[in-house]
């Protein structure tokens, strides 16, 4: 059924009315009473949106040993987190600046310093919205690739809390690919969350099932020949984050092109994995992340 471009305004504008009333909400609360309340929201409505139904499946392919209890207590776990992100949005200045202990900094030093363009990569996990204003604490200018909201306000509303933190905003697709290879031909760094599916990826390897995999990261980093950090933001209690950023992620160079891609994204979903199996309440399970 067509949707009349009127009657898309009246519902774009209506949902960007809620999203702007809930920042609002979020933004005079102190920090922690905005992660509390988020965090609340989240455990208290999470389980009965349609889609805690799918990360309950994703969690039991995942955990075939766990129980129905232990299985409940990771989704409270996740939409407690989903909450939280919610709720510290309009706050993510200040946690970067007093919130976070951040580990192998040396890393990225030394990516920044290197003269070569890099990617500072992570995932749906933890404070994944903190990923930007880390690299900004550390110096590291980075430009953003991410995919944008569907309704404009709300983008231009979600733009202006990470904004601080980019150089530019890369949307995902086609024109966004050839930003992205711009950024790499001019010494910059690439920022991207790469967990979540892509129906024309590559199948590697997650959570001991395959998995569709961008493989724009690996495809790059080889093209180049430059560093990919991968880092860790681990809630550690309320809204206080530890960031491990890990050694940069070995580039093989066998002389098959698409044999050196897969091994590279390998690494990437194993790395992914680790942090996941650690503390499974974290990661983002909402999504369809396999393909059955």
């Amino acid at each position: 059924m067509p949707v009349f471009p009127g009657l898309r305004q009246i519902r774009q504008g209506a949902e960007a009315c809620g999203v702007y009333l809930g920042w609002g909400l979020f933004a005079v609360l102190p920090l922690d009473y905005a992660s509390a309340l988020g965090g609340w929201i989240g455990r208290t409505a999470g389980r009965f949106l349609s889609v805690s139904g799918k990360a309950r499946r994703n969690l039991r392919r995942a955990f075939p040993d766990k129980t129905e209890g232990e299985i409940d207590a990771i989704l409270g776990q996740v939409w407690d987190n989903v909450g939280r992100v919610v709720g510290e949005f309009p706050h993510l200045a200040r946690i970067a600046a007093e919130r976070l202990d951040i580990v192998g900094g040396d890393h990225v030093a030394q990516m920044r310093d290197d003269g070569r363009p890099g990617f500072l990569i992570s995932a749906h996990y933890g404070g994944w919205e903190l990923s930007g204003p880390v690299a900004f604490r550390l110096g590291l200018p980075v430009h953003v690739v991410y995919r944008a909201a569907n309704n404009p306000w709300v983008e231009r509303l979600f733009r202006r809390g990470r904004g601080v933190a980019a150089e530019s905003f890369i949307p995902k697709g086609a024109e966004g690919a050839r930003r992205m290879v711009g950024v790499m031909r001019a010494g910059g760094h690439l920022g991207m969350l790469v967990d979540q599916k892509m129906n024309d990826g590559i199948a590697v390897p997650f959570m001991g099932r395959d998995a569709m995999t961008a493989p724009a990261v690996a495809r790059l980093a080889l093209k180049f020949r430059c560093p990919i950090v991968a880092g860790r933001i681990e809630r550690t209690g309320g809204a206080h984050f530890r960031v491990t950023l890990e050694p940069p992620i070995p580039l093989p160079d066998s002389g098959d092109a698409q044999q050196d891609v897969y091994d590279v994204m390998l690494q990437i979903n194993a790395t992914i994995e680790r942090w996941v199996r650690a503390q499974p309440g974290q990661w983002l399970w909402l999504h369809r992340r396999w393909p059955d």
